[in-house]
């Protein structure tokens, strides 16, 4: 509570002074980088916070509440991804004010604001006006969400040492997991609770879970404006034409850009139809899929550390080299859950498949972008990493669009590869292949991943080591890792947490 007070008045000092309430910082020292670095922690998970609560399926289970149809509920998955292109617009209005902080603690401020009137919906929209408000109120969180977004990649880029950019953000997004499974869990179960005592007022239910989510959101704002910004560095030119020119001019910043692009299309034609497929072509329960989904998550928690540490020593360019390939295996994998129908393997195969993903998902998701990061020239982040999010968002954007139109032709298609034995008293057949339905799109995302890994060896990143010499040195970590988890005190390194500062401030 004394953080959200804190936060409004912050928030007023932000619309009394402008920019000048954020001074700008030459140099930090150790002690207020740290104090910066905490922040951004602390940012990070009051931010999962928020888009746990508010995303997802509490959004779609909302929207379906207020009688969204299948139409609908696509628009507000094409929509964060889509309005991620303001970023472009959004390059021009940072290098021109030229205050970061200024810039993204306003704009998260005005994004998070809409969801008031999101939460507010089921008690004071009419039922024809639900839904329209639903996706005005989202498109106008998106699109300042993108600008805050364009202006946090270059403030992160210039703030934290590049040499510690692994290892940070590997703790920061293993911490946010760990707060995105607890919460969903709990929401889950409030929301459960909430549909038995007041069966006919289930989508109020969903807003008081978007108003928690929104108080969370208000506090990572407090936390955004109290993080130190060093100056920028100038701009070799502020025309706004070059500074868009500038990455695809870099060739080897260009290689980078080709690679998320196709490799965000490969992932976006298959992983919107992971659960899809287990509900529909598998028959499973709901249960089976958030299982499922959490034995992911938990993995992926456990890898961060490792994958950081790789990062940092080698480079972020061999981490993509491993957790690449592994995840195009995983997509692949899919295929083999039926051959045709479910079969005796289907959830050890599945185990097997959600323990792979959570591991390579880890490592792609931190290098991917930690790569932009590192890759953009200091002075000129700002149009760099501004270019990459766009280029994977319109890759994530248009792949799911493609598989959806296309969802209906394949449905009627199948294809098979059978292997026949005969001998002189039988025929023995074995289907080694059998591609229906949504098993077209995993086998399409798997040769385009292919792609992305081979345009991922066209980029240049100091430090990269061979795939066998980094297996050798993860392998060591892991025994490292398991010999801290026998003892107590290696699961409270585990899940370190900034308790100490906290305490301080």
């Amino acid at each position: 509570m004394i953080a959200i007070e804190q936060g409004f008045r912050r928030i007023f000092d932000i619309f009394r002074n402008g920019a000048t309430a954020f001074p700008l910082k030459d140099a930090l020292g150790g002690i207020e980088l740290q104090r910066a670095l905490d922040y951004v922690l602390w940012d990070g998970l009051a931010t999962q916070v928020m888009v746990t609560l508010t995303a997802g399926i509490f959004l779609v289970a909302f929207a379906l509440e207020l009688g969204a149809s299948n139409t609908v509920i696509g628009l507000l998955a094409a929509i964060p991804p889509l309005a991620e292109l303001f970023q472009i617009p959004a390059i021009y209005i940072v290098e021109k004010v030229r205050n970061r902080r200024f810039l993204v603690v306003l704009n998260s401020l005005l994004a998070r604001c809409f969801w008031v009137p999101i939460a507010a919906i089921p008690f004071v929209c009419p039922p024809d006006l639900a839904i329209p408000v639903l996706i005005a109120s989202m498109c106008l969180y998106a699109t300042f969400s993108a600008i805050s977004h364009c202006g946090w990649n270059s403030w992160m880029r210039d703030l934290i040492p590049q040499d510690r950019l692994g290892e940070f953000f590997s703790r920061r997004m293993k911490l946010s997991t760990i707060c995105a499974i607890m919460l969903s869990l709990c929401a889950a179960a409030f929301i459960d609770v909430w549909g038995l005592r007041m069966p006919g007022a289930l989508a109020s239910g969903y807003s008081m879970v978007f108003m928690v989510g929104f108080g969370a959101g208000l506090v990572g704002v407090y936390y955004l404006s109290r993080t130190p910004e060093p100056r920028m560095l100038p701009a070799e030119s502020h025309h706004f034409t070059r500074l868009l020119a500038a990455p695809v001019r870099d060739s080897n910043f260009r290689n980078l850009l080709v690679f998320l692009g196709s490799w965000n299309f490969a992932v976006n034609l298959a992983a919107p139809f992971f659960t899809v497929y287990m509900l529909t072509l598998l028959g499973l329960e709901i249960t089976w899929v958030i299982a499922f989904s959490v034995l992911s998550q938990l993995v992926s928690v456990v890898s961060f550390r490792i994958w950081g540490s790789a990062a940092d020593r080698f480079s972020n360019k061999s981490v993509l080299k491993v957790s690449g390939p592994l995840f195009m295996v995983c997509i692949l994998a899919w295929t083999f859950t039926t051959l045709p129908d479910v079969h005796s393997l289907t959830i050890p195969l599945l185990i097997a498949i959600h323990v792979l993903i959570g591991i390579s998902t880890a490592g792609v998701n931190l290098a991917s972008g930690n790569i932009s990061l590192k890759l953009a020239p200091q002075g000129k982040a700002t149009s760099y990493l501004a270019s990459s999010t766009v280029v994977n968002s319109l890759a994530a954007g248009i792949a799911p669009i493609m598989g959806g139109l296309c969802a209906d032709f394949f449905a009627a298609r199948e294809l098979s590869l059978i292997l026949t034995w005969k001998d002189p008293v039988s025929i023995v057949a074995f289907e080694t292949l059998d591609l229906q339905h949504w098993d077209f799109f995993f086998f399409f995302a798997f040769f385009i991943g292919l792609y992305s890994i081979y345009r991922l060896s066209r980029v240049h990143e100091s430090g990269c080591v061979t795939e066998h010499i980094l297996l050798q040195e993860m392998a060591a970590e892991v025994k490292r890792e398991m010999r801290n988890l026998s003892t107590a005190g290696g699961l409270r390194m585990l899940l370190r947490f900034p308790i100490t500062r906290l305490r301080d401030r």
